[in-house]
Order: C-alpha cells, then sequence, then structure tokens
C-alpha cells in the first residue's frame, strides 16, 4: 500500500553513465532494499519496485539534475531517507535531495517539460562559424525532418518544434560546447544526437543535462496552447 512518495534528485557522474535506464532502477531499488526504506512493489507475477524516473538519459551521458519518485509503503523522513540512501548508492551515482510530494499528485513524467543540455562536439576540422551557420540554419528552419529508429520499425517526426533553444556556449581546448533546450514531454521528446545529426555535426563526444524542468499545468491547458487557443481557465 502507497503511504508516501519521495522524490529524489540525483547526479550520475562517469563512473554511472555507462548504466542503462533499467539499470540505474536496479541500482537504486538496491540501495533503497540495502537502507531498509520500505519500498511499494506492483502486484502481478513480476512485482516491480514502484520506482519511476523522470526521463531516461542516453548512455554515456552525465546529469547534475536527475528525478525519481519511490513509493513506500511507510513514510520516512526525506532527510532519513536521503542520509540512508546515500550510504547505499553505486560509484557514480549521488543523492542530492528528497522531498515529499503526496502520493495522489500526477506522475513525475506528465510534470516534465523540457530538459537542457550541454553538450560537446570535436573541434578538429570545424571552426567556430561552421558550428554557429549550423545552428542559425536550424533555428530558421520552418520544419527540420528526422527519423527514430527503433527495433525494425522507423518513425519520421518534426525535430523543428522540440527544439526551443540552441546557442554556441564556449569552445575548450578538444570541443565546442553548444548549450540545448529540448522539449521532453511524454509525446513530444528530442534526444540530443538527433539534434547533433539535424546540424550535420561530428557524434556528440559528450552529454551532460544540467536542468529538468517541471510543470504543473495540465494536459489538457497544453493542448489548447499547442493549437494556438487561448487558456480561459
Amino acid at each position: 500500500m502507497k503511504n508516501q512518495r519521495l522524490r529524489l534528485r540525483f547526479s550520475l557522474g562517469v563512473a554511472a553513465a555507462s548504466l542503462s535506464h533499467r539499470e540505474i532502477v536496479a541500482a537504486l531499488e538496491h540501495a533503497a532494499i540495502t537502507s531498509r526504506l520500505p519500498v511499494v512493489y506492483s502486484e502481478g507475477k513480476r512485482p516491480a519496485p514502484q520506482i519511476s524516473i523522470a526521463a531516461p538519459l542516453s548512455l554515456g551521458a552525465t546529469s547534475d539534475c536527475e528525478l525519481v519518485d519511490i513509493f513506500l509503503s511507510d513514510r520516512v523522513a526525506p532527510v532519513d531517507a536521503l542520509a540512508r540512501l546515500s550510504g547505499s548508492l553505486p560509484d557514480g551515482l549521488r543523492a542530492l535531495s528528497a522531498e515529499d510530494v503526496g502520493i495522489s499528485g500526477p506522475s513525475l513524467q506528465s510534470l516534465l517539460r523540457w530538459a537542457e543540455y550541454e553538450v560537446g562536439v570535436l573541434r578538429p576540422g570545424l571552426a567556430g562559424a561552421d558550428v554557429q551557420r549550423a545552428i542559425d540554419r536550424l533555428l530558421l528552419a520552418d520544419s527540420m525532418v528526422a527519423e527514430y529508429r527503433r527495433e525494425n520499425k522507423v518513425r519520421s517526426y518534426d525535430l523543428r518544434p522540440l527544439v526551443l533553444s540552441l546557442r554556441l556556449e564556449r569552445e575548450e581546448d578538444e570541443c565546442f560546447i553548444i548549450f540545448m533546450r529540448l522539449r521532453a514531454e511524454q509525446d513530444r521528446t528530442a534526444r540530443v544526437d538527433q539534434v547533433v545529426l539535424a546540424l550535420g555535426l561530428p557524434a556528440a563526444q559528450r552529454i551532460r543535462r544540467r536542468c529538468l524542468y517541471l510543470d504543473d499545468t495540465s494536459p489538457a491547458v497544453l493542448a489548447y496552447r499547442r493549437l494556438g487557443q487561448v487558456d480561459e481557465s
């Protein structure tokens, strides 16, 4: 029985960047069990821990802002849960904060609106002006057809409305650092690798997610806004 939902913010460093989404959930489950947190499990033949991450992170990426909801059968003070989890997480995962968000509120995934990234592409063979022209070309485009492959299926979609902000932020010894703010809603999500591909740049050498933005605006209001209608609520 669900009696509490804790929302944790955690970082994912280089040592854990190779973990898949499923492996991160498993690591969080193991840490919760080890620290004696009363995690709730689903019913059925294969009970699963009620642990929900806001948005999967691509392999090799790091983050300072990952969010996860964990449902508990008994209440635990957030500060105590944070302290207990902190000593049980594997290298590369670090619990940063915890808060009680109530069990009846919207799911974490339904609140997510966008994500911000810091993306590094190698400098050799490129000039800053080349990167800026690629960015300007994408931002000025009315549409940008991209393809997403999952197993044996290929889906075409318009990438352009999913790119909210894009800029060349700085140059480092080996990389150009590009800032991206990408839409991350449940049914409208942009991937960093697809944006880099659309820019015509070399594959990203490093990706760091630095912000996940949550908004409690209802899905119905968002749908009206997408259609250009006035919200009269």
